[in-house]
């Protein structure tokens, strides 16, 4: 998919696209006073009262739905200190913290600086992250210490990258499925005369050979510091906030059902299936789609990282038990680095940008209706 030049510097596009966030942030507190339905998104009040007990030395857990890691609430202790508005700006800050990263990765894959800046316009100005972020959604942070640690792998940084996705899995858990192609990249080619006796070896030797390979330097500093990094903050906030952090930053989303919001293919029989004896069973099955295709595309394409990583989250979002519309941000941050290798024309990118939300808004609409007038439409969204 060629990308036209701008015309405007990059400097400029970052100018414009934070403009356009500080006024979505403005018009929100405007919204907040004015309409029946909030610009606000619930969740920022959650965080904004759990950061609230934080700074009275309580716990997190003490406001009702808080599912998150109790860094969270802290980071967002200047809400309460300073400014109800500045988890907004902060999320939108990450959000250009995500698209500098993307910046960055695009000019190691070789395209000049306005060309790169063309892509990362795809993020910049695009009215989804645009209006998540200014809402108060968190995902920003997580979608921006990943693509820091895909940077920092780019530029061979291990032990660096290895802290921030440390961060980034201990912030939500999805990145947890980057480590098997992470591992596999950062594997040491093989000699090139080991291929043809390869062939003669048997499966136990060449499984020997796979083992050997995955000590080495590169993979065993990886996984050691993210595993601490990982654990260090699990455990601290373990002994601070005991079981509750456990079961409502981790356990929770295992387990997880969203039968009024949600566009997870599960989302209706999961419905149906709510009140059964073997519904815990069944929502346990829904993650074998997902480790399979995980696992094989792994495999196939760990030497493309970046383009892995992608296709990791798309599956991990579509096939999730819970699938709502911050999600796609998952992995709409790695678009503009699979975008240059797509070979679509400007026209059909259009048309089929088009139908996804027009098939957002049709899907929207009946859920509005549901979620706000308390009207029965789940089988008219289920169509």
């Amino acid at each position: 998919m060629v990308f036209l030049n701008l015309r405007v510097s990059p400097a400029g596009v970052f100018g414009v696209a934070f403009l356009a966030r500080v006024t979505l942030v403005f018009y929100g507190v405007v919204q907040d006073r004015t309409l029946l339905v909030r610009y606000t998104d619930i969740d920022y009040h959650v965080f904004t009262d759990a950061a609230r007990f934080v700074s009275e030395g309580r716990s997190p857990y003490l406001r009702a739905t808080y599912r998150y890691t109790p860094l969270l609430a802290w980071l967002l202790t200047p809400n309460i200190y300073l400014h109800e508005l500045f988890g907004k700006f902060l999320f939108i800050s990450c959000d250009l913290l995500t698209a500098f990263f993307l910046y960055r990765l695009l000019r190691l894959q070789g395209l000049g600086s306005r060309q790169a800046c063309g892509y990362c316009a795809f993020w910049l100005l695009n009215p989804l992250p645009m209006a998540v972020s200014s809402r108060g959604n968190a995902d920003s942070i997580v979608a921006s210490l990943v693509l820091t640690a895909l940077y920092l792998l780019e530029k061979r940084l291990v032990a660096c990258a290895a802290v921030f996705y440390g961060f980034a899995v201990h912030m939500k858990i999805y990145p947890v499925t980057y480590m098997l192609p992470i591992v596999l990249h950062l594997l040491p080619e093989r000699d090139n005369d080991e291929g043809p006796r390869q062939s003669r070896f048997s499966f136990q030797a060449r499984f020997y050979e796979f083992l050997r390979r995955l000590c080495s330097r590169a993979v065993l500093l990886f996984v050691t510091v993210a595993g601490l990094t990982f654990f260090s903050l699990s455990y601290g906030f373990y002994y601070k906030y005991g079981w509750e952090f456990l079961e409502h930053a981790y356990l929770y989303h295992l387990t997880r059902r969203d039968i009024r919001h949600n566009f997870s293919p599960y989302f209706y029989m999961l419905y149906l299936t709510a009140e059964g004896k073997g519904s815990f069973s069944l929502g346990m099955a829904a993650f074998l789609p997902q480790f399979i295709l995980l696992l094989a595309v792994s495999f196939a394409y760990h030497r493309d990282l970046v383009f892995c990583c992608f296709l990791h989250t798309f599956i991990f979002v579509t096939f999730n038990k819970v699938c709502t519309s911050q999600y796609f941000l998952w992995y709409l941050c790695l678009l503009p680095l699979v975008m240059p290798a797509v070979r679509m024309s400007w026209k059909r990118a259009a048309v089929l940008l088009m139908l996804w939300f027009i098939g957002q808004a049709s899907w929207l609409a009946p859920a509005y209706v549901l979620e706000f007038q308390g009207k029965n439409t789940f089988l008219f969204i289920w169509k």
